[in-house]
C-alpha cells in the first residue's frame, strides 16, 4: 500500500461524548477526537483502533491530524503577538512541517537533517529558527544557503565558524540570537533541564560569557544581532522557571539597550509540559501567554526600556497529546505479591522516555470492553533489558490477555524522534488519522531496511 493512501473505516457507531467523559481520564491526555463505543473499542480521528491495528499492524504510532492542527492554532491565537516556532525535534515529518506552515507558525530545527525536512516542503526560510549546541560548518552552511530567518548561536566556536563561512556568501549578514544560560534549574528531570550552569548549552550569564558574546558580535560587525535566547528545559508544568529566566534575560538586555544597542528580540524558548497522567496539571497556553506578556511588560517598565518582540518554541505541547501508540499484548505474568507484568510487541525502541527520563505514562485496554476488576500492572517491552518499561505503573482489567490491544496516550512527542533499533527491531510506522480515514505518513521499517545499512 502506498504510504500516503488514505483508508476509510466502515461505518461504526461511536458516541459523541469525548473520551475523557467515558473513560474517566483527564481530557488533556487523549487527542480531542478520541471516543469509545459500546463494545469498548477506542476510536481516534474516527478510526477504531482495531481497524488501525488490523490494517497497519502494531506497534504503531497514531497521529491525530485534527488534534495537531487545533493545537497549532491554539498556540498561534494565545501568543498572537509573539513569534511562535514549532520545535521540530518533538516530531517532524513532511506532513507535520506542512501543517505547521499552514497554521502560520515558524519552525525550529536543530540539525541539517531537520532542516532538510523543512526544505523538502518548501517551508518559508524566513520563518525557520536554527538551534544546536555544536552546529557543524556544513550545518551552518546549509542554513546560510537556505536563508533561515534566525540562527541561535551557542558558543564562541560557532561565532568563529560563521565568520569563516561568510566569505562564501557575499552580501549575507545572518540574523542571530545568542543563547544565554541564565542559571535557572527548571523543575524537571536532570536530563532535560538546560539552563543551569552545569550543562552544555549557551553562554553563561553568571560567568560573564553572555556579556562577552554580545560585545564580540558587535565588535566583529559581520552578524546582525537580533537579541537573546533562553531555554530552561522540557516538560515543565509550572511558570516559575520561565518567569525567573525572563527576568534575568531582560536585565542583561537592558544593560545594552541603555548603551544604544537595541536587541529588539527575546526568545523565551519552549519546554511547556503536557499531561501524561491525570495527576499532571500543565499550564494552559492562554495562561502562559498572559503571564509572560505581563511579566515582560512590567519588567521592561521597571528597567526603563522598550518591550522586545517575544518568541516561544512549543514542541511537546503541540505534538505530544496528538499521538497515541498501539501495542498488542504478547505475554502476561502474575508475580504473586509483587506485580503483574504485561509484555507488548514494542518497548524501549519505540519509547525510550520511560527508561531515559523516568517518564510516566497511562495505558488503556483499547480493543474490547471488560467488567473485570482493575489490577496494578507494569507494561514492559520485548527487549533484552530490565529497564525496558513502557508504562511503569497503571491499572488494567485483571483479565488482560495475549492478543489484547493496548493504547498509550501522550506519545506524539519524542517517541518516534528518539526511536532506535535496539535488538535490531525495526521502527514502527506513523499513521495519521482524520475524518474516519488513515494513512501512513512514515512507513514501517523492515528487516531489509536494517540489512541494507550493513556493508559486511
Amino acid at each position: 500500500m502506498p504510504h500516503d493512501q488514505r483508508i476509510a473505516v466502515p461505518d461504526q457507531k461511536f458516541p459523541t461524548e469525548p473520551v475523557a467523559d467515558r473513560l474517566s481520564l483527564s481530557s488533556g491526555i487523549w487527542p480531542i477526537t478520541a471516543m469509545e463505543n459500546e463494545e469498548g473499542v477506542l476510536a481516534l480521528g474516527g478510526m477504531p483502533v482495531t481497524e488501525i491495528a488490523e490494517r497497519h499492524g502494531t506497534p504503531v504510532y497514531v497521529f491525530d491530524e485534527t488534534d495537531f492542527r487545533k493545537r497549532c492554532s491554539r498556540f498561534r491565537a494565545a501568543f498572537e503577538e509573539f513569534d511562535v516556532y514549532y520545535a521540530g525535534k518533538a516530531f517532524l515529518s513532511r506532513v507535520t512541517a506542512r501543517m505547521v506552515e499552514e497554521s502560520g507558525l515558524g519552525l525550529d530545527v536543530c540539525t541539517e537533517g531537520e532542516l532538510a525536512f523543512a526544505m523538502a516542503v518548501g517551508f518559508p526560510a524566513d520563518r525557520i529558527l536554527m538551534h544546536g549546541n555544536n552546529k557543524s560548518t556544513e550545518e551552518l552552511a546549509a542554513a546560510l544557503d537556505y536563508g533561515v530567518g534566525r540562527i541561535v548561536v551557542d558558543s564562541f566556536a560557532e561565532l568563529d565558524r560563521l565568520g569563516d563561512l561568510l566569505p562564501r556568501f557575499p552580501g549575507v549578514r545572518p540574523d542571530v540570537l545568542l543563547r544565554v544560560t541564565v542559571g535557572v534549574r527548571a523543575d524537571t528531570h536532570a536530563h532535560i533541564a538546560t539552563a543551569h550552569e552545569d550543562q552544555k548549552f549557551g553562554f553563561s550569564l553568571v560567568s560573564g560569557e553572555a556579556t562577552a558574546a554580545v560585545r564580540r558580535v558587535l565588535d566583529d560587525g559581520v552578524l546582525e544581532l537580533r537579541g537573546l535566547h533562553s531555554h530552561i528545559g522540557s516538560q515543565i508544568l509550572g511558570t516559575a522557571g520561565f518567569e525567573a529566566a525572563a527576568k534575568r534575560l531582560l536585565e542583561l538586555r537592558a544593560q545594552f539597550v541603555r548603551e544604544g544597542v537595541p536587541l529588539p528580540e527575546l526568545d523565551l524558548g519552549g519546554g511547556f509540559g503536557i499531561a501524561y497522567t491525570p495527576e499532571d496539571e500543565p499550564t494552559e497556553p492562554e495562561e502562559m501567554a498572559d503571564i509572560l506578556r505581563t511579566l515582560v511588560a512590567k519588567e521592561c517598565a521597571a528597567l526603563g526600556v522598550d518591550v522586545p518582540r517575544l518568541a516561544i518554541e512549543p514542541g511537546r505541547a503541540i505534538a505530544g497529546p496528538s499521538g497515541v501508540t498501539l501495542y498488542t499484548v504478547g505475554t502476561v505474568k502474575h508475580r504473586e505479591g509483587i506485580r503483574t507484568f504485561v509484555a507488548v510487541d514494542g518497548g524501549m525502541s519505540d519509547n525510550v522516555r520511560t527508561a531515559l527520563y523516568d517518564a510516566t505514562y497511562s495505558v488503556r485496554l483499547a480493543g474490547r470492553a471488560s467488567d473485570a476488576p482493575l489490577r496494578l500492572v507494569r507494561v514492559v517491552g520485548k527487549h533484552c533489558d530490565a529497564g525496558d518499561v513502557v508504562v511503569r505503573d497503571d491499572r488494567l482489567p485483571a483479565d488482560v490477555r495475549p492478543g489484547d490491544l493496548l493504547a498509550v496516550p501522550g506519545t506524539g512527542a519524542y517517541c518516534r524522534s528518539l526511536a532506535h533499533n535496539y535488538n535490531h527491531v525495526p521502527r514502527p510506522p506513523v499513521v495519521a488519522v482524520a475524518d474516519g480515514t488513515s494513512r501512513e505518513i512514515v512507513r514501517r521499517e523492515t528487516i531489509d531496511d536494517l540489512l541494507r545499512l550493513d556493508m559486511g
